[in-house]
């Protein structure tokens, strides 16, 4: 798996217009800048991978444009040590993201053939921080809760209260809900009372969430 200057330099240009389109976490922007998206993509994406675009990676899923990547991971406000989990590995990039932040990963996929190709390609990346499983993300992972936060990076019908449920008091779930043809970012994080307040930000376009609780498959 090559990673020249050119691809390291492409990097910083993307990161660079991170900065200007308003991404001003440091650890975010470095976290970006250390990781290799051409991997992640389809050897007829390659030319185009720092570009800020989303580009499909089969099965009927994408990986998420950078901009996209960068504004979720700044709205978990991330600490060193938290435990995080992401509903909807896909690509296995988001993952790879959140491991730069010095975080502990749980990602569950819904589609096994991806499930597959991105635990492959996390092994070979050597992340030790990162534990991926197969199964519906909409539960989450119960038996692993509670969690410091929880990122959604699919588009979901509404919140999953078994999501809510599976965070740690100051915890936060990022994740865009409306219809499938668009939705709104949401970010909820659980008050000392328990109480639970709910942030709205940008209109995005993420693919479904499917699952028990998301959309139908």
């Amino acid at each position: 798996m090559e990673d020249s200057y050119k691809h390291k330099g492409m990097r910083l240009a993307l990161v660079n217009y991170l900065k200007k389109s308003g991404i001003s976490d440091l650890r975010v922007l470095r976290a970006l800048a250390n990781v290799p998206r051409h991997w992640f993509l389809e050897s007829a994406f390659l030319g185009h991978a720092y570009q800020d675009k989303a580009f499909s990676i089969g099965e009927g899923q994408t990986i998420s444009q950078p901009y996209t990547v960068a504004f979720q991971t700044q709205l978990l406000q991330l600490q060193p040590g938290q435990k995080v989990l992401e509903i909807g590995t896909g690509s296995g990039y988001q993952a790879a993201i959140l491991a730069e932040m010095d975080v502990k990963v749980f990602s569950i996929e819904y589609n096994r053939k991806l499930h597959d190709r991105a635990k492959q390609l996390i092994k070979k990346m050597g992340y030790q921080n990162i534990q991926l499983f197969f199964g519906d993300g909409s539960l989450g992972l119960a038996g692993f809760a509670p969690f410091d936060s929880i990122l959604v990076t699919a588009g979901a019908p509404s919140v999953p209260n078994t999501l809510v449920a599976q965070l740690a008091a100051g915890g936060r779930l990022v994740i865009p809900v409306g219809s499938q043809a668009a939705q709104q970012m949401l970010r909820l994080t659980v008050q000392a009372d328990g109480q639970v307040k709910t942030e709205t930000f940008n209109n995005f376009v993420f693919v479904p969430l499917l699952g028990r609780f998301g959309w139908e498959s």
